[in-house]
């Protein structure tokens, strides 16, 4: 019933061990080879991004799928021209498609684009095959971050600054982006859903996540109807007791921001957490045993879900990514 479990672990329930997985991407280049489906078409073909998004679950025996495997569903379908990458490279895009609060037009129409379509029929596939064997997670970037994708990060850090009110605007005007998505995922069949804000220490500073992230991700945790799992890169230490305060269920750290033990004394006992295994230090380029002692440590510190801090690098090996459970199962 690793679906359950999973999910009382994202609400901070008692559960009988950790949870293990990932809110963000674990797929490998390994992993595409295994599912016989590979990028960039397993971005935009519901079947292959099934097949990838399974081995979550069928390869790594993590209590969790997520699907979505890049950061760019929803601005693709609102108008940013995606380059969908290759085997070895993630999507991107470099052509910012808005300049001025006036620009911001969309409708909920963007919902029936391929790259919102996609997933959203992964999502049903994979809720209808693995019923109660693990958890469905979706993913949605909160308004901060789709700022970044429509206006460019330079451009919308220099008028958060010079022009404050202006980007409050373009968030209130944003975040209908967001909730659409999220609650077209849940409609699917998502158990849960990934909110990624790219608000880390080096872009966002703890007073500006207080005064422009804050509110709109405590109106997320309301207008939302599921658990959320908030991730957001980088060093955070300084803005965990703001997310406490958000509403949101769950907060996927990176281990830029300390050791397990510190995450979990800043997090609290209400605010789960997700993540405590480096991808660079640990799966990348260290070795299974660097992996299961990371492990120890994110259960020893009371992590709730354990797995890589963020979306894994494309050339992770699969036996570094299975010690993670192997081990954290044995000994839970």
């Amino acid at each position: 019933m690793s679906r359950k479990l999973f999910i009382d672990a994202v609400n901070s329930k008692p559960t009988a061990r950790p949870a293990f997985g990932s809110g963000t991407s674990i797929v490998t280049e390994e992993l595409m080879d295994e599912a016989g489906a590979i990028f960039p078409d397993a971005h935009l073909d519901p079947d292959g991004m099934t097949k990838l998004a399974i081995t979550g679950h069928t390869i790594l025996d993590f209590d969790v799928v997520m699907p979505l495997f890049s950061v760019w569903h929803e601005s693709a379908a609102v108008g940013c021209p995606v380059e969908w990458g290759r085997k070895n490279l993630m999507p991107d895009c470099r052509v910012h498609i808005w300049k001025t609060i006036d620009d911001i037009k969309y409708s909920k129409d963007f919902l029936k684009h391929p790259a919102a379509q996609t997933p959203l029929k992964s999502i049903s596939m994979l809720k209808k095959e693995l019923g109660e064997d693990a958890a469905v997670c979706g993913k949605v970037f909160g308004p901060w971050t789709l700022g970044y994708h429509f206006f460019g990060v330079q451009d919308w850090l220099i008028n958060a600054i010079l022009e404050p009110e202006k980007i409050k605007q373009c968030i209130d005007k944003l975040k209908d982006i967001t909730v659409w998505f999220a609650e077209a995922q849940v409609e699917a069949g998502a158990d849960c859903l990934l909110l990624g804000d790219h608000a880390t220490r080096d872009l966002c500073g703890p007073d500006m996540y207080k005064d422009f992230l804050l509110p709109v991700h405590s109106e997320l945790a309301e207008r939302i109807s599921c658990p959320l799992i908030l991730h957001i890169c980088g060093d955070t230490r300084d803005r965990i007791e703001y997310i406490k305060q958000s509403g949101l269920e769950c907060f996927h750290w990176d281990t830029k921001s300390g050791e397990p033990e510190e995450i979990r004394q800043l997090a609290g006992d209400k605010l789960s957490l997700m993540g405590g295994i480096s991808n660079i230090e640990a799966l990348f380029s260290g070795t299974k045993e660097d992996v299961i002692n990371e492990t120890q440590k994110a259960i020893d510190a009371g992590i709730n879900i354990i797995g890589p801090e963020c979306a894994v690098p494309l050339s992770v090996k699969i036996e570094n990514l299975k010690a993670i459970t192997k081990y954290g199962k044995d000994i839970s």
